[in-house]
């Protein structure tokens, strides 16, 4: 019987299809389920970051506990980075500094189920860590779609329809991860409207914001803080290639002061107290980090993914049993969908995935643990040549289990 997604985590489901690869294979197994392009020494990180560490630790005076809600100088730094996009300014007391982006959910998610029967409105398909911490929460999730043929857009229409006067908050990440869409100002003002109506704030995941490939440009949510109340998380995680240095943080643009009757950034102020924090280190070196990093590095990320993402996309062009409704645009990540009527005895995406494990060395996202089953999310994340063996070994896998072929006896 085949194993379901739906109620695992990314990293569970990640490890479960890993286990299938057979030990001591003939080739190298490739990673192309998550996007951590730091194995690569064409995706290093930016040498003015390296050097704002090394900085940070030889002056010995950063390996204290920091303040919970992070030091002073990193917190303005990232208030005055943050800034720059959008029509006001940010202070220090705007910002919350956590280990990483999944630290920034950890925290956001408990602040909003406080309110007994909250529900919040989650994207379909989307990044599954927030459908953990809410059952972890025991706040009600309620899913809208985002739709393929329209670039990943969100289905507008249905937010209205799936909210109530328990509806606290929707989630949106932009440059999105699975799908690799970019959205427009437009339709982000039409998002923020919605949920100026419905009388909620919006989560923006902006993690992704400066991976962005095409000529749409990244627009933060934060730009649309006059209609509605906006949580934005980042990190440096992915725009600087350092997931594992975990640094994120949580940025209140809330210029009409809405939630200050709720009381949120409190709430946010008294879980980092009692929780973890990042790196003293890091974050005393984060105001250097961010001042002068070059737009040299991010251009030269930039054009690196573009070129993969063009690998990927062509060559799942070329491949018939899976189809890709929409170029990616940004991210690390595109979503694919599965033609299983053309494949013999593979039942759904994680038989997909495992089998292809298996057989092939590939370890791919199967889209059911990111709420689309029979789909899968690929990460173009890695250097041309290994995309290339992993995308043709993926055809290799579809072709041997081809439906006709079996029949036909070939």
């Amino acid at each position: 019987m085949a194993a379901t997604g739906a109620n695992m985590s990314i990293r569970a489901i990640r490890y479960k299809i890993s286990a299938s690869v057979q030990e001591n294979g003939p080739r190298p197994v490739l990673p192309l389920a998550h996007g951590d392009p730091s194995v690569f020494p064409a995706f290093r990180t930016a040498v003015e970051a390296e050097d704002a560490v090394a900085a940070a630790l030889r002056t010995g005076q950063f390996n204290c506990y920091p303040a919970g809600v992070g030091l002073p100088a990193a917190r303005s730094a990232v208030a005055e980075h943050l800034s720059q996009g959008v029509p006001y300014k940010l202070s220090a007391d705007d910002i919350f500094l956590t280990a990483g982006g999944t630290q920034a959910i950890e925290v956001i998610i408990p602040v909003l189920a406080q309110t007994a029967g909250a529900n919040i409105l989650l994207p379909r398909p989307g990044y599954p860590n927030y459908e953990a911490r809410a059952a972890f929460n025991k706040l009600e999730v309620r899913h809208f779609d985002l739709i393929p043929e329209k670039g990943w857009e969100v289905d507008i229409d249905s937010l209205e329809s799936i909210a109530d006067k328990n509806t606290t908050a929707m989630v949106i990440i932009n440059p999105n991860n699975p799908c690799g869409s970019v959205y427009s100002y437009d339709h982000l003002a039409k998002v923020a409207e919605v949920a100026r109506k419905l009388g909620i704030l919006v989560i923006a995941d902006e993690v992704y914001g400066k991976l962005v490939l095409g000529c749409a440009p990244f627009i933060p949510m934060g730009v649309f803080g006059h209609t509605t109340p906006v949580l934005s998380i980042g990190s440096l995680s992915k725009s600087w290639i350092v997931p594992g240095w975990r640094l994120g943080w949580v940025a209140v643009y809330d210029p009409r002061k809405i939630l200050e009757e709720t009381k949120i950034s409190t709430s946010i102020t008294n879980y980092l107290n009692v929780s973890t924090d990042p790196a003293t280190f890091i974050q005393a070196a984060l105001p250097q980090i961010l001042e002068n990093t070059k737009e040299d590095f991010f251009k030269g990320i930039i054009g690196l993914l573009k070129e993969s993402s063009e690998i990927c996309y062509r060559e799942i062009k070329e491949n018939k049993y899976i189809t890709c409704p929409h170029k990616p645009e940004g991210s690390m990540f595109v979503m694919v969908k599965l033609n299983l009527h053309l494949l013999e005895e593979i039942h759904d995406d994680i038989d997909f995935c495992c089998k292809l494990a298996k057989e092939e060395s590939v370890i791919l996202c199967p889209g059911s643990v990111l709420g689309m089953e029979n789909w899968v999310r690929i990460t173009f994340a890695c250097v041309p040549t290994s995309l290339r063996d992993g995308l043709e070994r993926i055809k290799s896998f579809c072709q041997r289990n081809n439906k006709k072929n079996l029949i036909n006896g070939c």
